[in-house]
C-alpha cells in the first residue's frame, strides 16, 4: 500500500502596521522566511506600513503568519491584514526597496 501525502502550497500577502520600519522587521522577516523555507518579498511602504508576500505549505504559511502578528523584538504591530493571493512561484525571499 502507498501512502500519499498531499502538500498544500499558499500565497498570501500581508500588510503589517504599526512600529515596523526602523527596527529590522525586513531583514527579521527574510530570516523568518528562510528559515520556515517561505518564498517571496518584503518592503516597506510610504505609509510607514510593511507589505510581504508569501508562498510556501500552508503549514509553515501559517507558522510566518503568526509571525508576522508580533514581528522582531523592537516592532510593536498594531494591525495585520492577510490576504490570499496568485500564486507566483518565487524562487527566493528577497527585501525589495520602493
Amino acid at each position: 500500500m502507498k501512502i500519499i501525502y498531499l502538500i498544500t502550497m499558499e500565497h498570501v500577502n500581508i500588510t503589517v502596521k504599526g512600529k515596523v520600519q526602523g527596527v529590522f522587521f525586513r531583514k527579521s522577516t527574510q530570516e523568518k522566511a528562510y528559515e520556515l523555507q517561505i518564498s517571496g518579498y518584503v518592503q516597506n511602504e510610504r505609509d510607514g506600513s510593511v507589505y510581504i508576500e508569501a508562498e510556501g505549505e500552508k503549514e509553515r504559511i501559517d507558522e510566518f503568519v503568526e509571525w508576522c502578528r508580533k514581528g522582531p523584538k523592537n516592532a510593536e504591530v498594531t494591525d495585520i491584514k492577510i490576504r490570499k493571493g496568485t500564486f507566483q512561484n518565487y524562487e527566493d525571499f528577497e527585501i525589495a526597496y520602493v
